[in-house]
């Protein structure tokens, strides 16, 4: 599927679909669509749906329900001119190169990318001596309302002919991959019509819409009849398409294909649309356009542009090229126009005279072809029936495209920019929403002329429309097809097979290691694990020039004390005496596999700064013939890329040895606390979890010394010394000047002490237990733990247990600033930023003491998490949120994350520092930690789950031969009180050419980097600016590989490099996210927690979290120890009849299908009956039967790989619960305006064609 290692996606690869989110498929107008439910409604939407705009649950051909047609992108400014992109003419040749111009090509439903090999293949057969098609470039890409193509030539869509039927359109449409298929000569998207087709009814069909796969990207599963009709995306239970689902992100943003499209078989029988491609010329025909006029795959002329449709963009210009789009294009737009006679009217989608090109007749002087039987066949209405049969795919996914869902390539909602509206023709049409009208072709394609219509421009000939036979309804335009775009599941079930098996050995510099999703071992030659270091790219540009041209994050995500798997070793430790670790004179980079050792092996050279430094008489050794020690490999900083150094006094603070750190447990003892059951809970489980504390060696009990306060307006301190027969409590109510009343008995050794501890556990509920005291402060409680241990002369950490908003008189007092009013405007991010600065001051004085400050919240309403958690994210802290907390509900999960978080190793007053060679420097730094210079990172706690993200910039140039260096030293106190040095080293290639750029990038670690940037920003600018400022980057990496890398090829083609297919759909969850794009259910408190708790996420735990994991369980085999291989987070991956868990990170959901099997059923909640489950369950019951067994393990083993516990939630189908499982769903359009996948294609690929032209 790659080409020349790129995918390329022939957005155009179908034939002139009407665009998904472009005019109304031919379906659409008036004429019936078949395979949608319900005959054609004069002029609407097919009756049954026609109410809906929104996008279909399916992937509607059409715009996505909920898009206007010519709307804009959600929430994003795509696209003003849709329309223009495609007239642009190139449809969204996601990568398939031709679309078929006769047959639809059998899409295999679900192919990846494309459908032959990548690169050159087209999506479909090559048409038999089809016209050519246009040429891919003219075909805009006119996904969903977006037009990928941006403003197009203004040459007629060179689509080819459109398909003979319909259905063949529709199958090319679904053929049409994005894959990396080869354009067909004629035009990315469409073959070249058969000479004979008859444009007129095929074009009035919108043969498939110019294919732009992605537009059309009607799923290709083969959409079932009903599904392809997805026409009324109907949710994919029935319920309403997704567009009108309240569901907030279920429906797939416009394009995505709405639920019902999952339940239409795979793409499959989509692609395979019945469509029979013509014979002459294949669906996406791959040979070369017989003349970029003929036929439909002639570009259609400039005038094209005059084409009133501004849908579609001209040159994207209907798939036919004039062909009025179906008369009753203009119903379909919501407002219900009656069917024009489809040629004489100038649909929209044809206002104007189609251009010739435009892919459907020949232009003038070319000659029509001949239909061919089973071709497009010439009469674009034969096309029509085929579409019809096929039509249950066209035709369904017609309706969609008839859906407001599918929106005319205009913007959806938004009037087609002026720019597509001059390239589209006519204004819209009366009855069309105001939209241009699309054209036939997904995304704004100019439909054929219609039968019986003149040809598209007065004049021109009806090319291939066959005497104005009746129009088939035209199958609606297939949006892109979500099963021709790149798959997540596919790339990571291939990264499993290639690099699953074999251990990834990290001797050779500049290998990318496997992704975060394989599970592999790994050998330490030399460079550190991936465990603790990924970078974004592992060949490194030359230049600052070449890395401003690509625009590719030069980062690397550092997690320093990451837990490695049973079968792989933890670094070595090494203890170089009094004399300490041997480091180079000048930039006191640790000694590590870089240094060259000269003169016999009495002196090194630097790898970093190139200074030649004495070795140390102990340290000498003899070198081998070829200049290595021969110690080489007896000493694990000349051999290993990861290892630590005992560190000698001099690397402690004050010159002396630290004491062992200590942990201080504060507690909330107001009304809210004790009457959710929280200080119960918390007192009962530390006596048991005292006995679990970090240690190092664990035949040896712990020697870190505990302490206990609670507090609510007032602080209470505990002395349990062990020679106390009862605790003793005091009273600090002075809090504006706090102060520690003890020293000797707060901070005790559990064992000594355990007698008095378990007293006072036992006690503090019952003081408590009638409080009728509502306030609490919070600053002085933190204040306590921080002068407690600097009394002590120790480091440590805090671990405080709230649940209010600090209101009581006392520093660092806050008040209840929320105002949702300000979502969404310039001032929205002084909602992120903390309301008072005392937390600020009080943080760098934590800093300086090592005191780390855990965090764990149970609001029940507004508690400013934003100012609150400042001390935690600037301490190397963890912040913990249980809104609405209850005993019965959220126990589980608050144990687990306590545990874990008591028990985990960790280390203190910890400083890093990241060296680098000549060439590049560590300039930016991303996480919980605070920095006092611009070079050293300071985390007064650094646990196993921290990550420190890095930005290197060139400061001069590297070269090829010695690749670019980096060295992460991080110095910290262990849990037993010892200084050490860990250090991870990480060799990378530099490359000179940009190619070797993009053939080396890791997506994953880009998008936790470009989220985290996103992430930081939000606090200086509104985040609109900071959503286009990440489009424009993604769009500028992948354009720079366009025109710098990828082989000559149509505008009308999105061509991405392999390594960074998945840039798009990963980009796309990021934008949609609740921080940047929140829904009006998402609080001010959660947004500001998620943003600080994905500033320290490491790559696996961000991949996850944008990109959910859904596992079909009624695939699950018992026997087996594998899991179900996941499918794709879409509502029409879903079966009505199948059980699905799906976990982000933060939470476990078991979605359970109306329809699914009574004996799965047993199995799992022990009742065969739908009605019976109950919803409120946090677990699944213990049955005695295999399936139950497996499904429990499984649970248990997905919790265990994250660093919180997750709630399990159980969410029956159309169950109120559902909205939030569906928000999870994170191809399909969001309620919260995020758009889909397939239209966020398209939209990114009209932004690559603005930047290229």
């Amino acid at each position: 599927m790659r080409v020349r290692d790129e995918l390329r996606m022939n957005v155009n690869q179908q034939p002139h679909m009407a665009s998904p989110y472009g005019q109304p498929q031919p379906g659409y107008q008036g004429y019936p669509q078949p395979g949608y439910g319900g005959g054609h409604v004069p002029s609407g939407y097919p009756a049954q749906y026609a109410p809906y705009n929104g996008p279909g649950s399916a992937y509607q051909q059409g715009p996505p329900q909920g898009y206007s047609p010519y709307a804009s992108f959600p929430s994003k400014t795509l696209a003003t001119n849709l329309v223009s992109d495609l007239s642009s003419s190139s449809p969204l040749d996601l990568g398939m190169r031709g679309p078929p111009t006769s047959g639809a090509p059998p899409v295999s439903g679900a192919q990846n990318y494309s459908q032959f090999g990548q690169g050159e293949t087209q999506n479909g057969p090559p048409p038999m001596g089809a016209p050519p098609q246009r040429p891919p470039v003219s075909q805009p890409y006119t996904p969903a309302a977006v037009n990928l193509s941006g403003p197009q030539p203004p040459y007629g869509q060179q689509f080819g002919a459109p398909p003979v039927s319909m259905q063949q359109m529709t199958s090319q449409m679904a053929s049409m991959q994005v894959g990396s298929t080869a354009p067909s000569p004629a035009g990315p998207g469409y073959a070249p019509p058969s000479v004979s087709q008859a444009p007129i009814s095929a074009a009035y069909t919108p043969a498939a819409p110019p294919t732009f796969p992605l537009t059309s990207t009607a799923p290709t599963q083969p959409l079932p009849t009903e599904a392809m009709a997805q026409a009324p995306p109907q949710s994919y239970y029935g319920a309403p398409p997704p567009a009108q689902q309240p569901f907030p992100n279920a429906v797939p943003p416009f394009s995505s294909t709405g639920p019902t499209q999952p339940q239409a078989p795979p793409p499959v029988s989509q692609q395979s649309f019945p469509q029979v491609p013509p014979v002459s010329q294949p669906p996406f025909s791959t040979a070369p356009p017989q003349g970029p006029t003929q036929s439909y795959g002639g570009p259609l002329p400039p005038t094209q542009p005059s084409f009133q449709r501004p849908l579609l963009p001209t040159s994207q210009p209907s798939s036919f090229p004039g062909g009025p789009p179906p008369t009753s294009t203009p119903s379909q737009f919501p407002g219900v126009m009656p069917p024009q006679p489809p040629v004489s009217q100038p649909s929209p989608y044809h206002s104007g005279p189609p251009p010739n090109a435009s892919g459907f007749p020949p232009q003038v002087g070319a000659q029509p072809r001949p239909p061919l039987a089973g071709m497009q066949g010439p009469p674009m209405a034969s096309q029509g029936p085929p579409m019809t049969t096929q039509g249950p795919p066209m035709a369904s996914q017609g309706p969609p495209m008839s859906q407001a869902n599918h929106v005319p390539p205009s913007q959806h909602g938004m009037p087609p920019s002026p720019t597509s509206a001059s390239l589209s023709g006519p204004p819209p049409q009366p009855g069309m929403q105001g939209y241009p009208p699309q054209q036939n072709g997904a995304f704004g394609q100019v439909r054929g002329p219609q039968p019986g219509y003149s040809g598209p421009y007065s004049g021109q000939p009806n090319y291939g429309a066959q005497p104005a036979a009746p129009a088939p309804a035209p199958p609606a335009p297939k949006r892109l097809d979500p099963d021709s775009i790149p798959s997540p599941i596919q790339v990571i079930e291939d990264d499993k097979a290639n690099k699953g098996s074999e251990p990834f050995t990290t001797g050779v510099r500049g290998q990318a290691p496997p992704l975060v999703t394989t599970k592999f071992q790994v050998r330490d030659q030399g460079n550190a694990s991936p465990r603790y270091i990924r970078c974004t790219a592992y060949n490194v540009p030359c230049n600052s020039d070449m890395a401003k041209q690509s625009q590719v994050p030069l980062a690397a995500v550092i997690k320093p004390l990451a837990t490695l798997p049973p079968d792989e070793t933890p670094p070595y430790l090494v203890d170089h005496g009094e004399s300490g670790p041997i480091r180079c004179n000048r930039c006191k980079a640790y000694m590590c596999p870089f240094m060259q050792f000269i003169e016999g092996g009495r002196r090194f050279q630097c790898g970093f700064c190139s200074c030649v430094t004495e070795v140390p008489p102990h340290y000498f050794q003899h070198l081998d013939h070829t200049g290595k020690r021969v110690d080489c490999y007896d000493r694990p900083e000349l051999s290993m890329g990861s290892y630590e150094f005992m560190a000698t006094v001099d690397y402690c603070k004050n010159n002396k040895f630290p004491q062992p750190p200590a942990f201080i447990f504060l507690i909330d003892v107001s009304y809210n606390a004790v009457k959710n059951g929280m200080v119960g809970i918390v007192c009962q489980e530390l006596k048991t979890l005292l006995d679990y504390l970090p240690r190092q060696n664990p035949d040896v009990e712990s020697n870190i010394r505990v302490g206990f306060v609670t507090y609510n307006k007032v602080l209470h301190f505990y002395n349990v010394k062990a020679s106390l027969a009862q605790p003793q409590m005091m009273v600090v109510s002075d809090v504006a000047d706090m102060f520690v009343p003890l020293l000797d008995g707060f901070l005790v050794n559990v064992s000594e002490s355990r007698v008095v501890i378990e007293s006072l556990l036992d006690q503090i509920p019952e003081m408590f237990a009638d409080t009728r005291e509502t306030e609490t402060v919070f600053g002085p409680v933190i204040q306590a733990g921080l002068e407690a241990l600097k009394a002590a002369d120790c480091a440590g950490k805090l671990f405080v247990f709230h649940s209010s908003l600090p209101i009581a008189e006392a520093p660092g007092k806050l008040k209840n600033r929320e105002d949702k009013k300000l979502v969404g405007t310039d001032k929205e991010k002084s909602l992120f930023q903390p309301q008072v600065s005392f937390y600020n001051t009080l943080a760098k004085e934590c800093v300086a003491q090592g005191c780390c400050v855990d965090l764990f919240l149970f609001p029940n309403q507004y508690v400013d998490v934003a100012t609150l958690g400042v001390v935690p994210t600037s301490t190397g802290g963890s912040i913990y949120k249980y809104t609405y907390f209850q005993a019965s509900t959220d126990q589980e999960r608050f144990l687990n994350d306590l545990r874990r978080d008591v028990q985990k190793q960790v280390g203190f007053d910890a400083v890093m520092r990241v060296r680098t060679s000549t060439g590049i420097r560590a300039t930016d730094f991303f996480g919980s930690f605070y920095m006092s210079n611009t070079t050293d990172v300071e985390l007064a706690g650094l646990d196993c789950d921290k990550t420190v993200t890095v930005e290197f910039r060139h400061d001069d140039k590297l070269s090829e031969e010695t690749g670019a260096l980096m060295q992460c030293a991080v110095l910290y106190t262990t849990c037993n009180g010892q200084r050490r040095l860990r250090i991870h080293n990480m060799a990378v290639n530099c490359c000179s050419q940009l190619a070797d750029l993009y053939r080396n990038c890791e997506t994953d670690t880009i998008i936790n980097f470009f989220a985290k940037y996103a992430y930081r920003s939000v606090l200086s600018s509104p985040t609109k600016n900071v959503r286009d400022s990440l489009v424009n980057q993604c769009a500028q990496i992948l354009a720079c590989y366009r025109k710098n890398c990828a082989s000559p090829s149509s505008a009308g083609q999105l061509i991405l490099p392999e390594c960074m297919k998945l840039l798009p759909v990963y980009l796309n969850c990021v934008l949609k996210s609740d921080i940047l794009q929140p829904g009006a259910d998402v609080s001010l408190d959660d947004r500001a927690y998620l943003r600080q708790l994905v500033s320290a996420m490491d790559v696996a735990e961000s991949h996850v979290f944008f990109y959910p994991r859904l596992l079909p369980l009624q695939q699950l085999d018992v026997e087996s120890m594998s899991l179900p291989v996941a499918v794709r987070d879409s509502e029409e991956r879903l079966s009505r009849g199948g059980v699905y868990l799906l976990e982000n990170g933060l939470n476990i959901f078991l979605w359970v299908g109306v329809n699914a099997q009574q004996e799965l059923l047993q199995n799992i909640f022990g009742t065969p009956a739908f009605s019976q489950i109950d919803p409120s369950m946090t677990s699944l019951p213990a049955l005695d039967n295999p399936f139950s067994k497996r499904l429990r393990e499984i649970i248990e083993s997905v919790r265990a790989q994250r660093s919180r516990y997750m709630k399990l939630m159980v969410v029956k189908q159309e169950d109120k619960l559902e909205l939030i499982f569906k928000h999870f769903l994170v191809e399909d359009k969001s309620n919260n305006g995020g758009a889909s996948y397939v239209d966020f294609l398209c939209h990114m690929h009209k932004e690559i064609r603005q930047l290229l032209s």
